[in-house]
């Protein structure tokens, strides 16, 4: 069965079916024919007891004539080998019969049956067979009266022991015969229509099946072009679900496919962009070293000083890139997940200015905070936030020029605080903008505002808090960004 096809399997068990509901037919139709063939005797010799009881009185007040009776049931059962005649008393026990040495099987026979033949029952009625202690048979009966009273019954078995020898073997033979014949018939049949019939119920699975055989062999390639090819006429059975789910599953294996290599091609240029932005400044450092150890007989104390100073800068500034890196790759693989505590927003943003403040006074520029009174608590990882207000302060720090201002504003709207934070600098470029919050890659490198990886670390970590950074657009020239934390 493991190496038969669907079609194969189907046929096999609807000519089994086949079979089984023959068998069973023709032994209703053979019972059935048999019940009825029986009727039919019973209803035609219904008066044969009741003849010969009145034609040939076995019974009268000196009681049973057993020579005489004998000689009659011996005269009945030679001109009809097919009946049984028995007397039997008041009881039903058997007091006369003809019946060869060792056949009768029983002594008493019931009489339920005989009443109600008697009382019109509907025929066939079977009686107890006294040759035979397992089977019933049709008879005729008629009661025996002496004196106007019951002493006995006349009983006839109409199919008698000759009868079911000879009628057996008949039907033992009929009935071989006619089963082979039927069942081979229904094989032969029952394999040619199942054939057919599944073969055709089968044809788009099997279609379906070397679909998938074909798109197992090609690889991804033919994955996708199955999966973009229009659609065929759908069909609304069983078969055409399947297909139309294998077709939505290919489509969603194209677009995760799609999803992965484009992760893969921005992993690889990202990996590319910031090897680039550690090899610029490694390489500074390198320089200004190697010159120091190899020239520093030669130079004065104020370019030692100032060469020293290059590469103390240079070497903060891979620091940086190498912090920001290692904790970007912890906040997208999920190993940082945000401690959620009630704090205040406001404090927060008075703590962070005093971390600049120093910065800021160094760069002529000025801090200010426009905090809306009654802002509630928040509810969110205070270091993660925190470390958002750093790196957007640090950036708008940094890009701001002398005697600019940055400010700071907050306010609650509905569940949320809204955050905004803007500066006074040359702004973002309009090019650089829908690149602003993603990996930085080949095409965008060369382009993108020098924010480092914060602004990513940014984006991830709101993200984590079910918020987001967007960049508000300004009258005015200045980077402004707004981020929502939500209400405790």
């Amino acid at each position: 069965m493991k190496n038969l096809s669907l079609t194969q399997r189907l046929t096999l068990v609807f000519a089994l079916l086949l079979l089984i509901c023959c068998s069973i037919s023709g032994w209703l139709q053979v019972r059935s024919n048999t019940q009825y063939s029986q009727a039919v005797i019973q209803r035609l010799s219904a008066n044969l007891a009741q003849h010969i009881a009145t034609s040939n009185p076995l019974l009268s007040s000196q009681g049973w004539n057993d020579q005489s009776v004998r000689t009659l049931f011996d005269q009945l059962m030679a001109v009809n080998p097919s009946v049984e005649v028995y007397l039997l008393d008041k009881q039903g026990n058997i007091v006369g019969n003809a019946a060869p040495a060792g056949h009768i099987k029983r002594q008493k026979v019931d009489l339920s049956p005989i009443q109600a033949l008697l009382e019109g029952a509907k025929m066939p009625v079977y009686g107890d067979d006294p040759r035979n202690l397992n089977t019933g048979k049709v008879f005729s009966a008629a009661p025996l009266e002496v004196n106007g009273n019951v002493e006995g019954y006349l009983y006839v078995v109409l199919l008698g022991e000759d009868y079911d020898a000879l009628a057996n073997s008949a039907q033992l033979n009929s009935a071989i015969y006619t089963a082979l014949w039927s069942m081979g018939l229904v094989v032969v049949f029952g394999l040619l229509a199942g054939w057919v019939a599944f073969r055709w119920v089968t044809r788009p699975i099997r279609r379906l099946t070397q679909q998938v055989s074909a798109l197992d062999g090609d690889g991804i390639a033919a994955l996708q072009a199955y999966a973009n090819a229009p659609a065929e006429n759908q069909r609304r059975d069983e078969v055409g679900q399947l297909q139309q789910a294998f077709r939505r599953m290919a489509q969603r294996i194209t677009e995760q496919w799609q999803a992965l290599s484009l992760q893969d091609q921005q992993r690889r240029e990202f990996i590319a962009n910031i090897s680039h932005d550690l090899r610029t400044p490694l390489t500074s450092l390198h320089g200004y070293l190697e010159t120091l150890s190899v020239k520093s007989a030669s130079l004065t104390q104020a370019d030692r000083q100032r060469y020293l100073d290059i590469a103390l800068a240079q070497s903060r500034k891979v620091g940086r890139l190498a912090q920001e890196l290692f904790e970007l790759a912890r906040l997208e693989y999920g190993v940082v997940k945000p401690q959620k505590e009630a704090f205040s927003l406001s404090e927060l943003v008075q703590d962070v200015f005093q971390k600049f403040e120093l910065a800021a006074v160094a760069r002529q520029q000025q801090l200010r905070a426009d905090i809306q009174p009654g802002i509630p608590l928040v509810s969110a990882d205070l270091s993660m936030i925190e470390r958002v207000l750093t790196n957007l302060l640090d950036n708008a720090i940094r890009h701001t020029p002398a005697g600019g201002e940055i400010e700071v504003r907050l306010w609650p709207q509905g569940t949320k605080v809204m955050v905004q934070i803007n500066d006074s600098g040359p702004g973002i470029p309009q090019e650089l903008r829908a690149d602003l919050f993603i990996r930085p890659s080949i095409l965008n490198h060369a382009r993108r505002h020098a924010s480092g990886l914060g602004l990513m670390i940014v984006k991830r970590i709101l993200q984590l808090h079910d918020s987001d950074i967007t960049l508000v657009e300004q009258q005015h020239s200045g980077a402004c960004f707004r981020f929502s934390v939500p209400v405790h």
